[in-house]
């Protein structure tokens, strides 16, 4: 395989790991946990694995000799920039504690522990992956570990192979799966641990003990030397309006962080408007007002930031979205059945008052693209929904309209970007390289502390990388029951932008001068070799929430 200069110099890179890591390990109990909501509820479907104690690592001076053990490693879900780097810090983890342990990788995510595909990861073929990014090492897949079934055949070739443990890397459903399988294989006596790793670009898998996810200050800084290229050209051909929908399945982080990284003209929050209970119209009359007020100034351009997930947070919206959700989740087969001419009709039909009205008011590609499959959790593929398009045409029609009243002086002119697979898999940041090898260094801890249905957590992350805090949380922590599939499931709760968070205050006090003002920010592509400030630093909303 040819490789580029720089994936030559970036496979020579060693990642920066915590100080407790360099060496022979101790775990140390903290206090005693409970989930985050419907306690409960939580502790009667996790018998065996709720309220566990928060675990530290720790030097230890005097090191056990400690048997071979055979683990295996699932990539679940969406790629993130980083997940090489996990399997890297397992790997090398596993075989500091005895070098005849061996790891074993599944194929194409969850399914290949279902139907026994996978491969032993030898070093030499965890030398070709080091600090690269995407998940081609094993591929990724998103098939849900959730039936008995499933479990007892994943058993089965775990068993073959005397795999002790499993580590799953995924986001909040992916490690909802884990501790379910963790709380299974423990109430069986079945001798496998379960242990998860934090990954997803949305940045919305995170609490106090897991500061981020991995993959997020990649993505962002991806996104954000692209938001500053089309900033540059936005100010010097001076006659576009360019809305720019970002990834992130439901929270905002991905788009906040953004905004304060480029410092747009516009950045809309999904959060502040669940809370604020803005309607289509609103948002639509706020862009507008800042379009006709810039155009007063001579500036008929300009950046506008859209989170993915914007469209379920329109209080109205979510309410139609949770309805059809719940009704396509039953009736699915019928629905499939209809014409295409005929669903809309179908629908409407189906639907209560409300809910009908605002459907029947959608355009008709909107519409349509609420009642496509939904994702394996029986969500409506917000990814689908163009809402950018949407934005740019509604906002063209107000202005339009204001026009004629003599209230828009200007010209409006829109483009559109919708920036997601672009930061999913490139080559990890310093930082995330770094973050990543530690998280899966300090999963093999957990394995060999005998740890099991925990999450893997690396924190104190704004610090220098010596200065990190090495550990494990309980899955079970993090988590409250919510509505998937019209059923109450448990769930991780996600973490959802803060309105009162520093990361949110900083961007709401300067908002309004980027609106009126051109204050864009420049950060440029990701900086491998250089000064630390350059290279190392994290994302402004981990500065933003560690106050450093």
């Amino acid at each position: 395989m040819t490789k580029s200069a720089l994936q030559i110099a970036r496979a020579a890179y060693q990642p920066k790991v915590p100080v407790a890591l360099k060496g022979a390990v101790k775990a140390v109990d903290g206090e005693y946990t409970q989930s985050v909501a419907d306690q409960e509820d939580i502790k009667a479907l996790f018998p065996n694995t709720y309220g566990m104690p928060i675990v530290t690592f720790e030097k230890d001076n005097a090191p056990q000799a400690m048997p071979a053990i055979n683990v295996g490693v699932i990539l679940s879900g969406g790629q993130a920039p980083g997940g090489h780097n996990v399997i890297a810090g397992l790997f090398d983890g596993i075989k500091a504690v005895n070098a005849g342990s061996r790891l074993y990788g599944f194929i194409l995510g969850p399914g290949g522990l279902v139907d026994h595909k996978y491969k032993e990861l030898t070093a030499d073929i965890i030398e070709e992956y080091r600090n690269t990014g995407g998940f081609d090492i094993i591929g990724s897949g998103r098939t849900k570990l959730e039936e008995k079934e499933q479990f007892d055949k994943g058993l089965e070739i775990l068993k073959e192979l005397d795999i002790k443990a499993l580590v799953i890397i995924g986001g909040d459903d992916s490690n909802t799966n884990a501790c379910v399988l963790a709380e299974y294989y423990k109430s069986i006596d079945a001798g496998v641990q379960v242990i998860g790793c934090p990954k997803t670009i949305d940045g919305d898998l995170k609490n106090e003990q897991i500061e981020t996810s991995f993959g997020f200050d990649t993505a962002c800084k991806v996104y954000s030397e692209v938001i500053g290229n089309i900033e540059r050209d936005c100010n010097s051909a001076q006659k576009y309006w360019h809305f720019i929908k970002l990834m992130g399945r439901s929270a905002s982080h991905i788009a906040l962080e953004c905004a304060l990284q480029t410092q747009p003209n516009i950045c809309i929050i999904s959060e502040e408007v669940e809370a604020k209970n803005l309607s289509l119209d609103d948002i639509v009359t706020y862009i507008a007002s800042v379009v006709a007020k810039r155009a007063e100034q001579g500036d008929n351009f300009g950046i506008i930031l859209i989170p993915e997930g914007l469209i379920e947070f329109i209080p109205a919206m979510k309410r139609l979205i949770a309805e059809l959700n719940d009704y396509l989740a039953k009736h699915d087969v019928e629905f499939k059945m209809i014409k295409k001419s005929e669903q809309r009709a179908y629908i409407l039909s189906k639907l209560t008052k409300d809910n009908a009205d605002l459907y029947a008011s959608l355009p008709e590609g909107v519409a349509r693209q609420l009642t496509l499959d939904r994702d394996p959790h029986g969500n409506v593929q917000v990814s689908l929904i163009e809402t950018e398009k949407l934005l740019a045409e509604m906002v063209g029609k107000k202005l339009a309209e204001w026009k004629k009243e003599g209230k828009f002086v200007g010209k409006f002119s829109s483009l559109h970007h919708f920036f997601g697979y672009e930061g999913r898999c490139a080559a990890p940041s310093n930082y995330d390289a770094d973050y990543c090898y530690s998280l899966g260094y300090t999963a093999s801890c957990l394995i060999a502390a005998g740890k099991t249905g925990y999450m893997s957590s690396v924190r104190n992350t704004t610090a220098s990388a010596d200065k990190w805090i090495a550990g494990g949380i309980p899955v079970t922590m993090m988590m409250n029951m919510e509505r998937r599939h019209g059923e109450m499931k448990p769930v991780i709760q996600k973490a959802l932008v803060k309105l009162d968070g520093a990361p949110f205050k900083a961007f709401q006090a300067k908002r309004d001068e980027w609106a009126s003002k051109t204050s864009y920010m420049y950060p440029g592509p990701i900086q491998y070799f250089g000064p630390t400030e350059v290279c190392d630093a994290p994302t402004k909303t981990l500065q933003l929430e560690q106050a450093k």
